[in-house]
């Protein structure tokens, strides 16, 4: 059992390891703060692992507008959160930000996706951003490999990707070079509030900080009561295809393929509310295929290398949600379904958030308060 000293104990704790904890983790270790991470390792469901390592911002905010702000911002401040990381640890995560496309194979599909960006547009005190709706030819004109049924696209030039891996390894690494203290295969199974802060407990023995952020995915559901939050969510499954390596074709990210930067096609990104297994779901596979193949014709020549399935956060909404609790001040919870976007919101604004003890209005909208409120009539 490991005993801490108190002159020893984290100015922070955090339970969770994947993109969300180590963003917050690498965050606030930047600002100086003692930082101790506690994570499942490798047996957690990570949704990490089933990132489709978009930035994206087309589309997000519908029903919350703030969302589609806080998504911009992420955007904009990507390049500098890709600089810092590389020169905390060497490791270039392949940012690229040529904005990107929504592929539509009828005219009903790319009217029922213009009319839902008109009604994010006109909604009110939503930040407006550019995006284009383009024909068959001018879609065409940028991505030449095209087939006959695109019928049209939405086009958004703040929308691009990273190399998803690369993007895991480089928040670890920079959490190790800002002296995190990260423990793997530490499950947390309970949390106590004591005074002047919190004893994280596990089988691994306890740890004592006066504040706890719990980024543990779909583990959150459980932690949370233990300090007066809630954590309100359903998993979603993700599958994705990756294919052999291809001679470029692909200079755009398209919201459901990519070519990525070392060559192969990643196709994905279904969501899957139901689905209580990890089993790869060849039913649905083969429709992403199908759609993929019908968008680019020259992937039905390429061979699959592998495929891979995750369960991710999926709040009531599809927005985060940040909050510190009432009952049990210090004590905060973070969930997000896009944690790539969202990183450098994560690793920059929450993280100050966290350290100043206060989350503010911008961001106090993104509390589980919103699922509380009755509908008006």
């Amino acid at each position: 059992m490991t005993h801490h000293r108190p002159n020893q104990e984290p100015d922070v704790a955090i339970v969770g390891g994947g993109l969300m904890g180590a963003c917050v983790a690498w965050g606030l270790a930047r600002q100086g703060l003692r930082v101790c991470v506690l994570d499942e390792g490798d047996i957690a469901l990570r949704a990490s692992r089933a990132n489709f390592a978009l930035v994206w911002v087309q589309g997000k905010g519908l029903g919350l507008p703030a969302y589609t702000a806080w998504t911009k911002s992420a955007a904009e401040a990507w390049p500098c959160l890709a600089s810092e990381l590389l020169s905390d640890t060497g490791v270039d995560v392949g940012l690229d930000q040529p904005g990107g496309f929504t592929l539509c194979l009828s005219d009903r599909e790319l009217q029922v996706n213009v009319d839902m960006m008109m009604r994010l547009h006109n909604q009110p005190n939503t930040v407006i951003y550019p995006y284009e709706v383009l024909d068959h030819t001018q879609t065409r004109a940028r991505l030449p490999a095209i087939g006959p049924e695109v019928s049209g696209s939405i086009y958004c030039p703040l929308d691009g990707h990273v190399n998803s891996l690369r993007l895991f390894r480089a928040l670890h690494a920079a959490m190790k070079a800002r002296s995190v203290d990260y423990r793997a295969d530490h499950v947390v199974t309970a949390i106590e509030p004591r005074a002047g802060g919190f004893a994280l407990k596990g089988a691994w023995g306890e740890v004592r900080a006066p504040r706890v952020v719990l980024a543990a995915g779909l583990g959150n559901a459980r932690l949370a009561p233990m300090v007066g939050l809630e954590a309100p969510m359903k998993p979603s499954r993700g599958q994705i295809i990756v294919t052999e390596k291809a001679a470029p074709f692909l200079r755009y990210p398209v919201v459901t393929v990519r070519q990525t930067d070392e060559g192969g096609i990643m196709i994905g990104d279904s969501e899957e509310a139901n689905a209580s297994s990890l089993r790869i779901d060849h039913s649905i596979s083969s429709v992403m295929a199908d759609r993929a193949i019908r968008m680019f014709p020259l992937l039905g020549d390429l061979n699959v290398v592998r495929t891979w399935t995750a369960f991710r956060v999926m709040t009531p909404d599809g927005s985060p949600v940040y909050e510190q609790s009432e009952t049990c001040p210090g004590a905060y919870v973070a969930m997000a379904h896009s944690g790539v976007t969202l990183a450098p919101q994560h690793a920059f604004s929450l993280a100050d958030y966290i350290a100043t003890g206060t989350i503010p209005k911008e961001a106090a909208v993104f509390s589980t308060r919103r699922f509380r409120v009755p509908a008006s009539v």
